[in-house]
Formats: structure tokens, sequence, C-alpha cells
């Protein structure tokens, strides 16, 4: 299922999808200038994936499907569109080695992660590289397990440059790569075994998530710092001054939950327009935290079920659905009404106004601030049909009901 919510917790936006389908990776993107939503979902393998991504509108209309191509299926770890009408894609592909020089079978398999830029409106792919043969396998903190897919390289995020130059972080090699958009040669690599950086104190990070631009010369990511083996009690969201030119890595900011929560996989940074540090804690818990840019806690929310979430993500969002506003009603005594208004996916919603009358007029009898996901009016009316209209903060209509009869 995908959700989201505001900073209450409050649940503003669900959209279930067949049983047996997962979902991750949601996230505010834009599309010709545009807003929209964006999702995984396929099947889940152990540690990836095999899908599609969802291309959804403000009005929550589907509006593109986005595949790898050349032949490959999406992975579940990220999709990036671009403003030049194409995106950033990944792809798990299994292919066959004999693997007996690293401890493995003679007819083994790695698995060879596939970057793709893709144009949206041709399929036609501008731009592809592969893990296997440009980084050694040697460099994996994993190894093979008999006959098992070894995914010795696990690339989880994908992001352009301020240079147009790509920036991919691969969990099993504990490294930061970025690839030459043209050429596809590996830049520079940032932490891991052989890596091109001297790494200053507190700056080394391992098994790490969401590798992102944060600035100028500056570099965030989830840095899970659990294995096996385990490097930290802790596991952090960081934010590096990375020096390209003289290859050296400083520490700015890191920002750990006050239960010392500790991600054996998955987990979010990102750092907000504001400044502040918004963490998802992965595998850990299912919870999600904002700081100031001088790590004070300001925001700590967790999911209600779950064991964890990939990617926490904080983003303005304003959906106004093709949808009419959703009501119920029952009748109680002493010729009251409780009314139930809800819209899934309106973010604008201010106020609920009950209506009443018959089915050729109604008026309004009762009205009330929204309060959460689904809101409980009681009207003093005897009428027999009523309906619900949403206001916004002006006392703008944005959406009426349909009429119904009161159940008792």
């Amino acid at each position: 299922m995908s959700m989201h919510e505001t900073s209450r917790g409050e649940l503003v936006w669900f959209n279930p999808v067949r049983r047996g389908t997962a979902v991750t990776d949601l996230k505010v993107q834009e599309l010709g200038g545009k807003p929209v939503i964006t999702w995984w979902e396929g099947r889940f393998a152990v540690g990836w994936g095999y899908g599609a991504y969802k291309v959804l509108d403000t009005a929550y209309r589907q509006v593109a499907t986005i595949r790898p191509g050349n032949g490959l299926t999406s992975d579940l770890h990220d999709m990036r569109l671009t403003d030049r009408g194409t995106a950033l894609v990944l792809s798990y592909d299994r292919v066959k080695r004999d693997l007996r020089f690293a401890g493995g079978v003679k007819r083994g398999r790695i698995v060879d992660n596939v970057v793709q830029e893709v144009e949206l409106a041709t399929g036609l792919v501008r731009f592809e590289w592969h893990s296997a043969g440009q980084i050694h396998v040697t460099a994996s903190h994993s190894r093979p397990q008999g006959a098992h897919s070894w995914d010795f390289f696990h690339a989880n995020s994908v992001e352009e440059d301020a240079d147009g130059n790509l920036i991919v972080s691969a969990r099993d090699t504990c490294a930061v790569y970025k690839l030459d958009r043209a050429t596809g040669a590996v830049l520079w690599q940032l932490g891991g075994r052989g890596g091109d950086f001297k790494m200053g104190p507190g700056t080394r990070f391992c098994f790490q998530h969401d590798a992102r631009r944060a600035g100028p010369g500056r570099i965030s990511l989830f840095d899970n710092s659990a294995g096996p083996p385990v490097l930290r009690p802790f596991s952090r969201g960081l934010v590096l001054a990375v020096d390209e030119r003289r290859k050296r890595v400083r520490l700015v900011r890191q920002y750990r939950h006050p239960a010392r929560l500790l991600a054996f996989n998955q987990g979010s940074m990102r750092v907000q327009p504001n400044g502040n540090a918004f963490v998802g804690w992965g595998g850990a818990s299912p919870a999600f935290s904002e700081f100031s840019p001088h790590g004070r806690l300001l925001f700590d929310g967790r999911l209600t079920k779950g064991k964890g979430n990939y990617r926490a993500l904080r983003a303005p969002w304003t959906g106004r659905p093709a949808t009419s506003p959703a009501i119920a009603a029952r009748r109680t005594h002493g010729g009251r009404v409780v009314v139930y208004a809800s819209w899934n996916g309106a973010t604008e919603v201010a106020r609920w106004q009950v209506l009443a009358g018959s089915s050729s007029r109604l008026r309004g009898v009762a009205s009330k601030a929204r309060d959460g996901f689904e809101t409980a009016i009681t009207a003093r009316t005897r009428a027999a049909r009523v309906a619900v209209r949403a206001l916004d903060a002006r006392g703008r209509v944005l959406g009426t009901s349909r009429q119904v009869r009161p159940r008792r």
C-alpha cells in the first residue's frame, strides 16, 4: 500500500494494491515541470525486486509507467526523473560466473547491477552502466553463499550530480561512486576498499543507503554501520564535506536516534530546503525523525505496523483528487444525525459542512473543522438526505459528496 501522511502523523492518501504485490520508494518528483508522486511495485526477491514504477499526477491519475530498456525490469531501490524527459533506473540482472576464486561454486551467479537512463517518450536507453566488469567482486563486504545469486554490489540509490554525472550508492561495497555520464567510467570512489578519498575523523561509513548531493561540496547518506560485521552501536544520518579536487572528506554533521537505533538494512537521509535533516531509520524500526541543522530532535514518529520502512521522505504535496468526497451517515436519537466525511488524497480541506434536505434542495445544517482522515460531524436534522461539502481555509468549496439516506 502506498501512503501519504501529514507532519501530525495523519493519513492523507492511501492506495491499496493487489495482494502479493510489493510496494516501495514512494516519493514526490517533477515530470514536465509539474509535481507527481512515484513508487515501485512488483515482485520482491531476496534483497531486490522485479517490477516497474508508477507515476501519478496531483489528481492521483496514472500518467506514466517507467521500465528499463534492453529486456531488463526495474529494481525496487530507486528511480529519479530528470528535467530532460528521462528517468534514471536501476536493474538487478543475474549472470553466470565461476565463483570458486571467491569461495563460491563453479556454476555460480552474480547480480549485475545496471544503471540506465531511459527516455520516457520512446523507451530509448540513453545510458547504461554495469557493475559487473567495472567493479571487482573482491571489493564486496559480502561473500557467495553456495548456489544462491551473489549480490556483491547492491546498488540502492542513483542521483544526477550538479555537473551532469551520476552518483551511485552500493551497499555491499560500502562505497559511493561517481560515474562519467558520457563514458561510464568511475570518476571517483568514496569509501570502501581502495577508495580515492582521505576519510577524516567520523566519516567512515558502511552498508549505506540514500546517497544524495546535499549542496555544493556536500553529500548526505544514511550510514547503517550494521553488517555483519557491526561497525557501530547505532546507525546515523550523515552530511559529509567532500573535496573532489583534494580528495578529502570531513564530517559536517551526524544525526542519531535517541534510542540509538541500529538498522541492518534500508534507511534514508535527506537534507531539507530549510537545512533540517529528515531521517528514516530503515530496518531498525518503522521510525522517522526530523532534526535541526545542529542536531536537535524536532519531530519523531513511527508507523503503527511493520518492522521497518525502506525510506521515509518529507516533501510538499497538494492533492486535488478527481473523485468526490466520501460520506456515511447514521441517525441517532433526538433528531440527530452523525455524518462521517473523508476525501482520500485531498490536502486542502480545512472544514466540512453538512448539507441536509430533500434530493432537490439541500441547505447547510452543521460544520466542523477537519479532524484527521475521517471527520465525524453531528447535525440536528430530520431530513431524508444528507451530503457533505469540503471547504478550504478561505471557505471556498472544493467538492461535494453524493447524497445519502442516514441509516439507523
